[in-house]
């Protein structure tokens, strides 16, 4: 592969320091980390659509419901559990996206700060960086904060959404 046939194809924009430039720097790293973690919700998604019994799926089509309005009215509904729990570890696996951030750009986290998240920060506060010295009050406290983000979330989810399909379920 020649830089020279990047000129001849077009493509000479795609050769760009993207980890190296603070606009593209955290879209990189969130698309490393969508590749990263794709396949598992991916085969819960798959396992559940398989999990649709099939007596439910030809009384549907008995009743005249194909297609697209098979999925929104049938599978969708049933599928709404898995969903909801890939969303959950999804949400909590992202406040741990430290050791991709911190592998890829370092503890400063990218040029300027660009791919700065509150994992990084926590270290860099906690556990002191080159030659500043670690705060253990100031780390602890971005880490309960850390924790009640997550909370939070997970509270929301399971009070709102949760107790809301528990009324669709048959």
């Amino acid at each position: 592969w020649s830089p020279d046939l990047g000129y001849l194809v077009g493509r000479k924009s795609l050769f760009a320091p993207w980890l190296g430039r603070p606009d593209t720097a955290l879209i990189t790293v969130s698309l490393i980390s969508v590749w990263q973690n794709v396949g598992i919700p991916t085969m819960l998604i798959y396992a559940s659509m398989l999990s649709i019994p099939e007596e439910v799926l030809e009384a549907a089509e008995c009743d005249g419901i194909t297609g697209w309005s098979q999925f929104w009215t049938i599978k969708l509904p049933l599928i709404l559990p898995s969903i909801g729990l890939i969303s959950i570890l999804t949400f909590v696996g992202n406040f741990n996206a430290f050791d991709l951030v911190y592998t890829v750009q370092g503890a400063l986290a990218g040029p300027d700060g660009s791919t700065d998240i509150l994992g990084t920060l926590l270290y860099r506060t906690f556990f002191g960086f080159q030659l500043q010295i670690g705060d253990k009050s100031m780390g602890a406290t971005i880490a309960t904060v850390m924790f009640l983000i997550i909370l939070t979330g997970v509270c929301i989810y399971l009070f709102a959404i949760q107790r809301r399909m528990r009324r669709y379920q048959f």
